[in-house]
């Protein structure tokens, strides 16, 4: 099926773009409080079928590239905020009546840290709230390095390329249908970048609400 001109933009602009939004969102949604407001999973399917309408004898490798890419940043994410949970100690930070960074969620993350160790590390990819204060908490309970590193980079291995690449196929897919694909690609681009904005007005506003201490010892 031809190319039509907002499909050709997006083509020849993804494997750059896309590179640099997709590792950079998802290394802040693994390291840093932000990233609990940012449209990790929706960003990664988007980025797939971004990449499979451009030029096919070449989005293969760029996909298959992307997804080891995003894999590394998930991977360090999980240890940069590993690491500044472990600084903080054994007591965090949370916001009072806060949407995700309250006292109630910290503990929750802890006690499934305590309860099943490794496994709660794996299935914390998949819930988006989890995956951000996982590293931190993991690391402010004392939990083993080398077992939450395994386990948070077998999750990530996981997690990102499974993502792109259901949105890479499901987009070559929508490819033989004519007109659909721009259609498509164009609403979720709209709404990834309306889910930032209101994202980071999110985060600022949580910042402002009152600071209380929770253990996670």
């Amino acid at each position: 099926m031809p190319n039509t001109p907002y499909s050709i933009d997006l083509g020849t602009a993804g494997p750059a773009v896309v590179w640099l939004i997709v590792v950079t969102f998802v290394f802040l949604e693994c390291a840093l409080i932000i990233g609990l407001f940012l449209p990790g999973d929706s960003l990664l399917i988007t980025a797939g079928m971004v990449l499979a309408s451009g030029s096919t004898t070449q989005a293969h490798m760029h996909i298959w590239a992307l997804s080891a890419g995003a894999m590394i940043a998930a991977v360090a994410g999980n240890q940069v905020g590993y690491v500044i949970g472990k600084r903080t100690g054994d007591r965090l930070v949370a916001r009072k009546d806060g949407k995700y960074l309250n006292a109630e969620n910290l503990r929750k993350v802890a006690e499934r840290l305590h309860t099943h160790g490794f496994l709660a590390v794996l299935l914390s990819r998949w819930i988006p709230w989890v995956r951000t204060l996982c590293p931190m908490v993991a690391g402010a309970a004392g939990m083993n390095h080398r077992t939450y590193t395994v386990a948070s980079t077998l999750g990530a291995v996981l997690w990102a390329p499974v993502l792109l690449l259901v949105g890479f196929y499901a987009g070559h897919y929508l490819q033989n249908i004519p007109g659909v694909l721009p259609g498509v690609l164009g609403t979720m681009v709209v709404g990834l970048i309306a889910a930032t904005v209101i994202g980071v007005r999110r985060y600022r506003q949580e910042l402002r609400r009152p600071a209380e201490s929770v253990a996670v010892e």
